[in-house]
């Protein structure tokens, strides 16, 4: 039997690392990165749970955590293509440059 704090622990620091990654990140591939930490850490937490939960002889952790896995793999084939797309059309990925109104006058453009 594992000891259940460490895992817990590393979910948790995991989990803070991806929240502040969307939260205080401007550059969209910066979240993406956030956003692949918690379903880390949520993959993680599914494996341990399943590990040091009940003797019980369910499968069902595993069988989310495959889920989580997939759901990341997906996530991160549209995700690319959508910031692909976003940087082909204005040339940055930077999600706070179209709220500044100044950024789009310095740009030449009317202010809204």
């Amino acid at each position: 039997m594992i000891r259940p704090a460490l895992p817990y622990l590393l979910v948790a620091v995991l989990a803070g690392l991806g929240v502040y990654g969307i939260l205080a990140r401007r550059h969209a591939v910066l979240v993406l990165v956030g956003v692949e930490l918690l379903l880390g850490a949520a993959g993680l937490l599914l494996v341990t749970v399943g590990q040091t939960g009940g003797t019980d002889g369910h499968a069902s952790a595993q069988v989310l955590t495959l889920f989580v896995i997939t759901i990341a793999a997906a996530e991160v084939v549209l995700a690319l293509a959508v910031l692909l797309a976003l940087f082909r059309a204005r040339g940055h990925v930077d999600l706070a440059a179209d709220l500044d109104p100044r950024a789009a006058a310095a740009d030449g453009e009317a202010v809204r």
